[in-house]
């Protein structure tokens, strides 16, 4: 019988890296900078917006939650990710479950002192995604649905927050906090149908299994046609003929990730098709610069 292997300082601090979804969360802080530089402004002013305390308050508190959110979630999901995802299980590895769950704790109420000190209503925001994130990991990811739309409706609300504070060109950032919600939802049912055997076996009842692939594939297409006609009909509203423009570049890689769905059988495919998705979310970010 072979020993454990000793788990290293280094094995704790990668491990916790990931359990965060660090990459993530500074994602989260770019991309909350680049809206407040790019789409609420003035942009001339950027160095005064990068070191704005308000700026700083709020956005750290949105990635404390979020990182409290991925503990939480992976607290819960412990089995299923052994199934799924067994080289990246980190609580009950690197970490035991009761230090995650004290993270996910004070980083909780960190955020939403955090919140507090920028805005009350900053604070509502955050009790209110906070709730949500506990209900989504340990009961609504595994309903279908439900959970896909709490997730990517947390996504849009990452920019619309920066609005509470910021008021500015609100109805930009809004297009912008809509085409997030839409690519994450997609996402987030495109990722039920890679993990489909984990979920299945532990008695998830996600949009996959109750459907199946093919049913849960033409869901999909009509949620791109909604999220497609959405951004288009928001972007006449303003009559931003820019805008319109960068959408209609964006129908190139929207259409690529409706062939490979159309053409995706294996969990591989569904890995790629998220990672795709990703890549989507990327470009329409990168958007913001000329709108």
């Amino acid at each position: 019988m072979s020993a454990r292997p000793k788990i290293t300082t280094w094995d704790y601090v990668t491990g916790s890296a990931r359990l965060v979804r660090m990459t993530n969360l500074v994602i989260v802080a770019l991309t909350q900078y680049l809206t407040r530089i790019l789409l609420i402004g003035p942009r001339h002013e950027w160095k005064a917006i990068v070191t704005d305390i308000d700026m700083f308050v709020l956005s750290l508190s949105t990635v404390c939650i979020a990182a409290a959110g991925y503990i939480i979630n992976d607290y819960f999901d412990v089995k299923i990710d052994i199934v799924n995802k067994p080289e990246r299980v980190v609580v009950g590895r690197y970490l035991k479950r009761r230090w995650a769950m004290g993270a996910h704790q004070v980083l909780n109420v960190v955020g939403a002192v955090l919140g507090l000190v920028a805005s009350p209503y900053v604070f509502i925001i955050n009790v209110f995604s906070i709730t949500l994130l506990w209900f989504y990991s340990e009961r609504y990811k595994r309903l279908p649905f439900i959970g896909n739309f709490i997730v990517s409706l947390l996504t849009g609300l990452t920019l619309l927050i920066l609005t509470v504070h910021y008021p500015a060109n609100r109805h930009l950032v809004f297009i912008y906090a809509v085409f997030s919600f839409f690519i994450s939802l997609i996402r987030e049912v495109v990722k039920d149908m890679e993990d489909i055997r984990g979920d299945e076996a532990h008695g998830c009842r996600t949009l996959p299994i109750i459907w199946g692939i093919r049913r849960t594939k033409t869901f999909l297409y009509s949620v791109i046609i909604v999220f497609v006609l959405t951004l288009f009909v928001m972007a006449r509203a303003l009559q931003n003929n820019l805008l319109t423009l960068l959408f209609l570049l964006l129908l190139i890689p929207i259409a690529l990730l409706v062939l490979r769905l159309y053409q995706a059988d294996t969990r591989r495919d569904f890995k790629d098709i998220s990672s795709l998705c990703k890549i989507i979310m990327l470009l329409g970010l990168i958007t913001m610069i000329w709108t």
